[in-house]
Formats: structure tokens, sequence, C-alpha cells
């Protein structure tokens, strides 16, 4: 699959159906981890795995409740410490995604209180956004494991697609609370995902050893 297919993908609606395999692949992911592992480090700078699970599962939950048509809420983003994180994250998966199928979420605007308290964005463009959050999460886990993603190359260049056009490089990213770190240089011959990981701040090489 090429670039061009990528944004062909994004554009016609197949947005919920990439974004789906995305998150039911994260949940593959977060099901391998040990309760041994919740203090493990992640790419994510200082957070522990369960910090990073708190954080995935909140995001969710927010992206639910906003698909979902309620009033704003932004208590609805907040993270909480939570007792079982894979239970947590499985239950926020079912949410998320019965919320993004919901006949007619296409057509709905939302707002996404993380990125700006009163915008409203196309509710295809905010699931761009979670499909991105989603692709590179789920690698930040699989890494912090010592496994591979195993992402799909179709999710990988799409997710890509998405960040070349909603998350710019430059000075913000170095913001405290910035969602991503400034880009990293990877060899030109390195693959979509590692491509796609440098480009958002992540190390493609990083090893939690």
């Amino acid at each position: 699959m090429t670039d061009a297919d990528a944004i062909t993908d994004t554009s016609k609606g197949r947005i919920q159906e990439l974004d789906r395999r995305a998150v039911l692949r994260s949940a593959e992911i977060v099901a391998l981890v040990r309760d041994d592992q919740w203090d493990d480090p992640t790419p994510c700078g200082t957070w522990s795995l369960r910090r990073l699970l708190t954080h995935m599962t909140a995001q969710h939950l927010g992206f639910a409740a906003a698909a979902e048509g309620g009033p704003v809420d932004e208590a609805v983003w907040q993270e909480t410490p939570l007792d079982d994180p894979r239970r947590a994250y499985a239950d926020s998966v079912d949410r998320v995604l019965d919320a993004f199928a919901t006949d007619g979420v296409l057509d709905r605007e939302v707002v996404l209180p993380w990125i700006h308290p009163t915008m409203r964005f196309a509710t295809p463009r905010a699931i761009g956004f979670h499909l991105v959050d989603y692709v590179v999460h789920g690698w930040d886990v699989a890494a912090s494991l010592g496994i591979q993603a195993a992402y799909d190359e179709d999710l990988v260049l799409a997710a890509a697609e998405v960040a070349r056009k909603e998350v710019p490089d430059g000075p913000s990213r170095e913001r405290p609370g910035a969602s991503f770190r400034p880009a990293v240089e990877v060899a030109g011959t390195a693959s979509a995902e590692d491509h796609l990981l440098a480009a958002l701040g992540r190390d493609p090489r990083w090893s939690p050893k």
C-alpha cells in the first residue's frame, strides 16, 4: 500500500475501521502485561507502564464521551489511578469503539478539551487523532514489554498521513505537556513504522534495558 492509498483510505470514511483495528491491536498488547511489569519504564519519558495505561484509558473514555455527544466535561478526561489497569483498559476500549461506531457519528462535531476547551472538530478528524495516538501508544506498550507492536502496514501509513497533516514539528513540542516530543532522525531506509515513531519524537530503537 502506498502513502497515496492511505490518504484515500482516511478520506473515504474508512477512518473508523482503521482506528478500530489499531485499538484492538493495542488491547491485545496490553493483555500481555504481567502484574510484575506495571512499574517498568516506557518510551514516554518518566512514565511507568501503569502511568501510560492510566493515560491511555482516560483518553479512550474522553474520546468516547465526546463522540457520545454529551455535555463537555473536562473531568471525563482526568487520569485517575487504576486498581486493575488491564481490566480498565479493556473496558475503555469497548466504550470508545462503541461510541465511534454509533450511527451518524461521522456527521457530528466534538470538543476535545485537551486540545482546546471550546473548538469543535469533525468527528472523522478526531478519530484520526485517536488513530495516531493508539498506533504510537500501542508501540510504547510493546516496546516496554520488549516485543513487536506488529501493526499492519496500512495502519502505520494511515497514521503517518494523519500525523503529517495534524501534528506539526516545531517549538510547540518543547512545551511542558506537549503530546509529542520533537522529531528525531532515522535512516532513509528505515521502516514506515520507524519513520512514524521518529516523526512523533520516539526513538524506534528504544529498549527497556
